[in-house]
């Protein structure tokens, strides 16, 4: 008989978010995966619980090699619990890989529910909730994250992004080059903390805003594009200028435009000539 696969989400910040079904799991756990031993040695030690069972490491870094060891222990019959330093495991944390072997495995998978930076910073953002897409990390490269934008830039859902401090400003900056600089949006940070922040406004008022310096975990929230919108021939032209900058030659980019707005190609080449030559 196989054992169980838990995936046990962890507080965001507040420690008292934890669950009491949390606690237990860890204490009764044969195998606790930890992404942080360290973060899950301070967790448990704010819970009052002492972990019975063996715990490993399993981060970015060794999750592909350890993850057959992992499947082993399941399939010997043991409970193994995989924790993330903060919210779900496999949402932008390690925990898929184990996932996919365990049902290819047939093992019985089961979750302990806890706090979503996704699903908090939506609430609190003020946009539409009805409908929405994780997006997660946007790529580092500048480059590659304007291409990524560019692909984004007529998603009618609300998006929500995961972005380190460091690069905030920049993809805030590429959002307001992408969406528009009227874009309503909201970064969120140490969300359930002591100084948690909640700042809204359109994107350009938040790239201003985040040019000083943004410390904390960040969650960004940004509205969908309205589908009446109606891009002047200024905007039609940046949109191919962002796609060309992206790595897009100009023909496929006028096409590419065209298509995304639903206009004819005719409108967005005479308007990246007008941009090019405003005086004729």
């Amino acid at each position: 008989m196989t054992g169980r696969l838990v995936l046990a989400g962890t507080p965001i910040g507040d420690v008292s978010d934890a669950s009491a079904r949390l606690g237990r799991v860890l204490a009764e756990a044969d195998v606790v995966a930890a992404e942080d031993t360290r973060r899950l040695r301070r967790l448990t030690s704010e819970l009052g619980i002492t972990v019975g069972g063996r715990v490993v490491s399993y981060f970015e870094g060794n999750e592909r090699e350890r993850t057959p060891e992992l499947l082993q222990a399941l399939v010997d019959g043991q409970t193994v619990v995989v924790v993330t330093d903060a919210g779900m495991p496999s949402v932008s944390d390690p925990g898929y890989r184990l996932v996919a072997a365990a049902i290819e495995a047939g093992v019985d998978i089961t979750s302990v529910p806890g706090p979503s930076a996704v699903l908090t910073a939506l609430a609190l953002s003020g946009l539409p909730v009805d409908r929405f897409t994780f997006e997660g990390f946007l790529p580092r490269k500048g480059g590659e994250r304007a291409r990524r934008l560019g692909e984004l830039a007529e998603e009618p859902r609300t998006m929500v992004f995961f972005e380190a401090p460091h690069r905030l400003s920049a993809s805030l900056e590429a959002m307001r080059d992408a969406f528009g600089p009227d874009r309503r949006a909201a970064v969120c940070r140490e969300l359930t903390k002591t100084y948690e922040e909640v700042k809204r406004g359109p994107v350009a008022d938040l790239v201003t805003w985040s040019e000083g310096g943004v410390r904390g975990e960040i969650t960004v929230v940004v509205a969908g594009a309205d589908p009446n919108k109606v891009l002047t021939p200024a905007e039609l032209a940046a949109e191919v200028a962002t796609d060309e900058e992206a790595g897009t030659p100009r023909k496929q980019a006028i096409s590419d435009v065209a298509k995304r707005f639903d206009v004819p190609k005719r409108t967005v080449y005479d308007a990246v000539l007008a941009a090019r030559d405003p005086g004729k």
